[in-house]
C-alpha cells in the first residue's frame, strides 16, 4: 500500500532535482555569457579617436564641414555614427568671418576611447593637465594604437590649428591651412598624440598645440612626423 506513494515521492523528488539542476546550468550560462560581453564596450560608446588616416588631401579637409563628414564617416564604419561626430579644429577669422575655437565645436564630454577608457570629463579637464591623453590612449576608431616617437613610423603630429588652450590663433598668421582647404603651402598648427617630443618642454609633449607644420601638403606633414590626422569628438 505505501509503495505507490514512496514510489510518487521518489519521482517527484527526481524531477524537481532535475529541475533545479537545469535551472542552475541555464542560470551559470547566462551569467557566462554577461561576463563575456557586459565587460566590453560597445562601438557605439566611443566618444572620441583619432583619424586612422587622413582623407588624402593634406590639410584640405573640405574645410570644417569636410573635417566633420569624414569623422562621421569613420565612425559610422566601426558602428558609432548613430552620434553627431565634429573635428578638434579652430578656423582663422579670415575673409570678413569670425574665428571658430576647436574647443567650442566638441559638446561638454566626457569622453571615451574605444576600450572605453574615460579621456576627459569635460571641455575644462581635457584642456588642462588632468586629461589621460596619451599615446596608449588616444585610440583611432578601431582601437589601435598610432604610432609615434621612436616608433619606425612617426605619426605623432595631429592636426588642430589652435592653441593649447583649444582656441583660434589671433591675428592673420594661418595657422589652419587656410581654414582647411589647402594642400599645398600654408601652415598649421600640431600636437603629439604621444605627448612626446623632441624636448621636456611643456610644447614639445603638448597634445594640441606642439608646433607648426611646413606646409599643407602631405609630404610636408609627414616630414615633421605625422600623417595629416585628427582627433574626432562627439559631441
Amino acid at each position: 500500500m505505501n509503495f505507490p506513494r514512496l514510489l510518487q515521492g521518489s519521482k517527484g523528488s527526481k524531477s524537481r532535482s532535475l529541475t533545479l539542476a537545469a535551472a542552475s546550468v541555464l542560470g551559470a550560462a547566462l551569467a557566462l555569457g554577461a561576463c563575456s560581453t557586459g565587460g566590453s564596450p560597445l562601438p557605439s560608446d566611443m566618444t572620441f579617436f583619432v583619424t586612422s588616416v587622413n582623407p588624402g588631401k593634406g590639410g584640405d579637409l573640405g574645410g570644417l564641414v569636410g573635417a566633420d563628414m569624414y569623422c562621421q564617416q569613420l565612425a559610422g564604419n566601426v558602428g558609432a555614427g548613430r552620434r553627431t561626430w565634429h573635428a578638434y579644429l579652430s578656423n582663422s577669422a579670415m575673409n570678413g568671418r569670425a574665428a571658430i575655437n576647436a574647443r567650442d565645436r566638441i559638446g561638454r564630454g566626457p569622453w571615451q576611447n574605444a576600450k572605453g577608457v574615460v579621456i576627459a570629463n569635460s571641455v575644462e579637464e581635457l584642456h588642462s593637465d588632468g586629461n589621460k591623453l596619451g599615446k596608449q590612449t588616444d585610440l583611432n576608431e578601431r582601437g589601435e594604437i598610432i604610432s609615434g616617437r621612436g616608433d619606425e613610423v612617426n605619426m605623432h603630429d595631429i592636426l588642430t590649428g589652435s592653441t593649447a588652450e583649444g582656441r583660434a590663433f589671433e591675428g592673420d598668421q594661418d595657422m589652419t591651412c587656410g581654414n582647411w582647404t589647402k594642400s599645398s603651402g600654408g601652415s598649421a598648427m600640431l600636437g603629439h598624440h604621444d605627448r612626446m617630443g623632441l624636448t621636456d618642454t611643456s610644447e614639445a609633449k603638448s597634445w594640441n598645440s606642439s608646433h607648426p607644420s611646413k606646409a599643407c601638403d602631405m609630404d610636408s606633414l609627414k616630414a615633421t612626423g605625422g600623417a595629416g590626422l585628427m582627433y574626432c569628438f562627439a559631441s
